[in-house]
């Protein structure tokens, strides 16, 4: 018995997102390697940002499903495991918004209903989904719920996620864009009716109401993020398409809590999440696309793409995109008189640097044998 309860919790999703996360931080790492001759945060990261920052709306969102009672089918989970499973395994996490997800689950059960299909995999026997507004109900309020949630994530951990990467710019000359791939994990309880639990775990704990059985599992959500900014920097760009994704989440909640008093607003709230995040998704795309890069040869100085974390030019509050100018009163162009600059002081270095606004800021710092790079900058040139 206890080995059914096991394999019930073995949902392919969960170990799926964890090999996808550790694959991306190995890909990542790789990457910067072969760029800029070191990683800028540890490997791991991206398997440890899969949990890290969603255990609160994780807990937040399961007080609100299971504590007052909303129910979700467990066809509409099926569907949802399996489009899930298809996301991450094809790394096209630019449509892993869980709003995309959850309008796949329905359409999906829709049409296995429509059409008579039917899918038989040991106790599970999938069917589809009647298009029914009891259960249309909660799942638009966790759609809902779901895409605060992405916009949160976003804004709080996207720029500091991105990853340079170095290309050719419009001129032929060697440019940076700023890569984002994420895969968030959201355990979340919910309320399930029906006994297809029961059937296969029967000492699962169980509430049963008049005739209906339900049963609580706790169900792995995924949401999949990828982004690429050229033409704004992360630390602008990010905050800017959480806030957007923020805004609609909870416009789209409200428009789930009109669906208590009129039914058919809980599917019309579900295709405007997916629609409205589509229509974010391809203003960002159009927006990066094309036209002079952020971080691209500067005439004043050498451009920071990257700050490695705990180093001296993290502790001096060096930023993304500024620019460095002097170094130690050495006017600086490359990487190669930067680190010459850097050694006419090693010990006591001092930056002269151009901010986001152009304006110039005095930085300065002790540097010890044992500080990566002397300084932690990857830079431009």
């Amino acid at each position: 018995m206890f080995f059914d309860i096991v394999r019930f919790f073995l949902n392919p999703v969960f170990y799926i997102a964890i090999a996808a996360a550790i694959v991306l931080g190995y890909v990542r790492v790789k990457r910067e390697r072969k760029m800029f001759r070191s990683r800028i945060v540890w490997g791991w990261t991206e398997l440890v940002d899969l949990l890290r920052n969603t255990l609160l709306i994780s807990l937040l969102l399961s007080v609100v499903m299971a504590g007052i009672g909303l129910t979700v089918p467990m066809e509409w989970l099926i569907a949802l495991t399996a489009i899930s499973f298809v996301m991450v395994l094809s790394g096209w996490y630019q449509m892993g918004s869980f709003v995309y997800l959850s309008a796949a689950a329905v359409a999906l059960g829709w049409l296995f209903r429509r059409f008579g299909w039917d899918i038989n995999v040991g106790p599970i026997a999938y069917e589809g989904l009647y298009i029914n507004w009891e259960w249309l109900l909660p799942v638009a309020l966790l759609t809902a719920g779901l895409l605060v949630a992405e916009g949160i994530l976003i804004k709080k951990q996207g720029a500091p996620r991105s990853s340079p990467r170095l290309e050719k710019s419009a001129r032929g000359l060697t440019a940076a864009s700023f890569e984002t791939k994420r895969l968030w994990l959201l355990p979340i309880l919910l309320v399930v009716p029906g006994d297809l639990i029961a059937s296969s775990t029967p000492y699962w704990p169980q509430l049963t109401i008049g005739e209906t059985a339900f049963s609580f599992i706790l169900f792995p959500f995924i949401i999949g993020f990828g982004n690429r900014t050229r033409k704004t920097l992360p630390l602008y760009f990010y905050p800017a398409l959480g806030k957007s994704i923020l805004s609609l989440g909870i416009a789209v909640l409200i428009l789930a809590l009109i669906s208590f008093a009129w039914e058919p607003m809980a599917l019309i709230a579900i295709g405007i999440a997916a629609l409205g995040r589509f229509g974010l998704m391809i203003r960002s795309i159009l927006r990066e696309r094309g036209g002079l890069h952020a971080a691209a040869p500067q005439a004043q100085g050498v451009m920071i793409l990257d700050v490695l974390p705990k180093s001296p030019a993290e502790k001096m509050g060096l930023l993304r995109g500024e620019v460095i100018r002097k170094i130690n009163g050495l006017t600086v162009s490359n990487e190669t008189e930067l680190y010459e600059a850097i050694q006419v002081n090693a010990a006591h270095c001092r930056l002269e640097v151009l901010d986001h606004q152009g304006e110039v800021r005095l930085r300065q710092h002790v540097i010890f044998r044992h500080d990566h790079h002397r300084l932690g900058l990857i830079v431009l040139g």
